[in-house]
């Protein structure tokens, strides 16, 4: 037996709560609370003012999906919350990496980052930055292969997910506006 658990899946979660001091705080302890590890926390703006979305992803059964999902409908602040565990999603994340790229391996190097539909978007003496979007495993797939060029420094953003479908959206065109009367105006 090698210790996995079938019913285990990655769940990702969106949650668009107000743009309020301590909301990022209230959401991560109510992870740490339960013992559960965070995979992936992006936190952005979105198109309605004083309102941010977070992205988080979390490895755990259906079970623990449902019950994260309504605690996070119960903290302050929180407007909505969608697990886009089984509806169609585009998922992606973003990485820039640092390469050495002397001379006499640059035209390689960029070579492999034309293949994997990265840009360079720095180019220095010895280096360059190389930016790739798209999931996670084509980004794991880059890094691979840039590795034995020697990769200086490496950032990835996490996962930012968005339902493929607008009908998701419209079922809900007052989500926002209900938990702000001043907007509505």
């Amino acid at each position: 037996m090698n210790g996995h658990d079938p019913l285990r899946r990655r769940h990702v979660f969106v949650v668009h709560a107000e743009d309020r001091p301590g909301v990022l705080d209230r959401v991560a302890s109510l992870f740490r609370r339960r013992s559960y590890n965070i995979e992936s926390l992006t936190v952005g703006r979105t198109d309605q003012p004083g309102v941010s979305r977070m992205t988080i992803v979390i490895e755990g059964d259906d079970t623990t999906a449902r019950l994260m999902e309504a605690n996070l409908y119960k903290l302050v602040n929180v407007l909505h919350v969608e697990n886009l565990t089984y509806k169609p999603a585009v998922v992606r994340d973003l990485a820039l990496i640092k390469v050495k790229a002397t001379a006499e391996v640059r035209a390689q190097v960029l070579q492999v980052t034309d293949v994997f539909r990265a840009r360079v978007v720095d180019i220095g003496p010895e280096a360059l930055i190389v930016e790739i979007t798209g999931t996670e495993d084509k980004i794991q797939g880059l890094i691979e292969v840039l590795e034995p060029y020697g990769i200086l420094e490496l950032v990835r953003t996490g996962a930012v997910a968005m339902t493929r479908s607008a009908e998701e959206v419209a079922d809900r065109p007052d989500f926002i506006a209900a938990r702000f009367p001043e907007s509505a105006a």
